[in-house]
């Protein structure tokens, strides 16, 4: 682990770890829309079945870049951990949704 990572984990505690501060709650969040090439493809494939690797991929680039937000936040606070992370989806109008993330960011030692 380097001097600038931090832990990450969706469990209140880090084994081999103690929590030495609290900062409290950091988020992140991005709002992302449906691209209509994606849904073109997406249209075919619930014809013949399938994943939807266009959506799928458009996820995963929105959760991290919801996660990376949430980092930012908490380095600005002085933590190098986050714990108890969450992460929710909304729908925030039609063919948009949200990601949000967020946990407790603390310094372990």
């Amino acid at each position: 682990m380097g001097k600038d990572s931090m832990i990450l984990t969706n469990t209140e505690t880090i084994l081999g770890k103690n929590i030495v501060e609290m900062y409290g709650v950091v988020n992140g969040s991005t709002v992302r829309a449906k691209h209509v090439g994606r849904d073109l493809m997406a249209s075919l494939k619930n014809i013949v079945g399938g994943e939807l690797k266009g959506y799928t991929e458009l996820l995963q680039e929105a959760r991290d870049e919801a996660t990376q937000r949430m980092i930012a936040e908490a380095r600005k606070l002085g933590a190098n951990a986050i714990v108890n992370i969450r992460y929710s989806t909304s729908s925030v109008a039609q063919g948009a949704a949200e990601i949000y993330v967020y946990g407790t960011a603390v310094k372990v030692g």
